[in-house]
């Protein structure tokens, strides 16, 4: 579904990645795994369009994209989740749901609605008059999955969904995200949490330095431990 290649990106004249490439077949959970700084949210924004790679290439569904701005890319059936969620925190949390409604692409076998998405957050449901601003960090994370997927995605980019949220509020988002993975909604998510892979994720890859350093299922990185200290402990 996804092909990544040899991605070269800068942030002006600082360059951030060195080649980076990873494919993500259609159902797949794939992990792109790396301490701070390392180049996850880099790669999923040059994926994304939100930043312009120098050389290199992104494929999806066969199409080239590398050139395409972002709203094209997210039309073409990519959701992005930023780290820092970015709901709209002036609105209620049922206009940010409408807001993102868009029908699926004609492949598309089904559909996000708001039917589905209580089922996958009944929370929300509760929370559907308040306004994003009131809602608590787990609670807008929720919230920015379940847009996003009001959108139809066929591939779904989470970047650092763990990222800053209580350990209660972790496991939860982990069962969230683990009954989204048997609809069969292919996922590459962006991570530190490697216990938080470790459980959802298929295939994992290592970047270091905006570099790929590992490649592989997830039990051969769950049994090696030599290379989950390598590039994952601080």
């Amino acid at each position: 579904m996804l092909e990544v290649n040899g991605l070269q990106t800068y942030y002006g004249s600082s360059h951030v990645l060195f080649g980076v490439s990873l494919t993500v077949q259609e159902g797949e959970v794939v992990t792109l795994l790396g301490r701070n700084g390392a180049g996850k949210t880099t790669t999923l924004k040059s994926i994304m369009g939100l930043l312009q790679f120098r050389s290199g290439s992104v494929r999806f569904r066969n199409q080239n994209i590398g050139a395409l701005p972002s709203d094209a890319i997210c039309r073409l059936g990519l959701g992005y989740v930023p780290e820092d969620c970015r709901i709209f925190k002036g609105l209620s949390v049922r206009e940010n749901l409408d807001v993102a409604r868009r029908p699926p692409r004609d492949h598309k076998t089904t559909r996000w609605d708001d039917t589905r998405i209580f089922q996958l957050f009944p929370a929300l449901k509760e929370l559907l008059p308040q306004r994003g601003e009131s809602l608590s960090g787990g609670q807008q994370r929720m919230l920015a999955v379940a847009r996003t997927l009001m959108g139809n995605p066929d591939l779904l980019l989470l970047d650092e969904p763990s990222e800053g949220l209580a350990p209660l509020v972790v496991q939860q988002m982990l069962e969230q995200l683990t009954t989204l993975k048997a609809t069969g909604t292919t996922i590459l998510l962006s991570e530190q949490n490697l216990n938080f892979s470790l459980q959802l994720a298929d295939r994992a890859y290592l970047i270091e330095k905006g570099e790929i350093k590992y490649e592989g299922g997830i039990n051969d990185l769950r049994n090696d431990i030599d290379i989950r200290k390598k590039y994952l402990m601080v």
